[in-house]
């Protein structure tokens, strides 16, 4: 049987809906913490995942809020001179996450809290960066969470994102809308995924992307009237595609 997702009057999924999905992929990651970076750690090093992380947050700076932190793979790759909240829905990974903060010794600079991407208890314009490492593509309302990040990011701000995202290959992408109900069943991800789509439908300007495969590198900043005007931004070299 398929999976059937309520929407609202725009086209995004009812609240009802979102909460029951977003319930369910908390559970599968409370399952999974402890096995999680033995899993994840091969795509790391096979898939030159930690070297994309590591690109990617070099560029982070001032007070930076990490969202689905997850067990802090990312906690050693930020430079020097931030200060860092991560939140995650999953008590599991937060607190293996929190076991990383003390054993890199960054307890002064790092606080953890559990928190809805959905919903944020953080105020307006609060934070110089947002971080999202492989997370939207498991958050159940991606845009409704990419609006709450521009929400919390100051104007001068901006949002650093990697993610995995649908293939453009016409053969490859009906391929990932065919497996995507059981993947996301057995791990909690959605494999098809249009990123870039969702985070300038959530009010954002992309002024850098770089793409590998289905890898997608976004450096994205808050929108004026004048970016909806102008769609220009700056494209790193596409690695090899599908």
């Amino acid at each position: 049987m398929g999976h059937t997702t309520q929407v609202g009057l725009g086209g995004e999924p009812s609240s009802s809906a979102r909460d029951v999905e977003q319930a369910a992929t908390t559970r599968r990651y409370d399952r999974n913490a402890r096995i999680y970076d033995l899993y994840d750690g091969p795509m790391d090093l096979l898939g030159g995942v930690r070297r994309r992380r590591r690109r990617l947050l070099a560029a982070a700076s001032g007070s930076v809020l990490e969202v689905g932190i997850g067990t802090g793979r990312n906690l050693d790759l930020y430079p020097d001179g931030i200060d860092l909240t991560g939140i995650d829905l999953s008590s599991g990974m937060l607190a293996r996450a929190q076991h990383r903060v003390g054993r890199l010794g960054l307890d002064d600079v790092v606080v953890l809290e559990t928190a809805d991407v959905g919903q944020l208890p953080y105020g307006d314009a609060s934070f110089d960066t947002a971080v999202a490492t492989c997370v939207f593509c498991s958050v159940a309302d991606p845009v409704g969470g990419l609006r709450e990040l521009a929400r919390v990011v100051k104007p001068s701000g901006q949002v650093l994102l990697l993610e995995h995202v649908r293939p453009r290959s016409r053969l490859l992408g009906a391929v990932a809308d065919v497996l995507n109900p059981l993947v996301r069943r057995v791990i909690g991800a959605n494999i098809d995924r249009r990123t870039e789509d969702n985070v300038r439908a959530a009010g954002f300007e992309i002024v850098a992307v770089r793409a590998g495969g289905v890898w997608r590198e976004i450096r994205a900043v808050p929108a004026t009237p004048d970016d909806e005007q102008s769609t220009a931004r700056e494209r790193a070299p596409d690695e090899e595609e599908p």
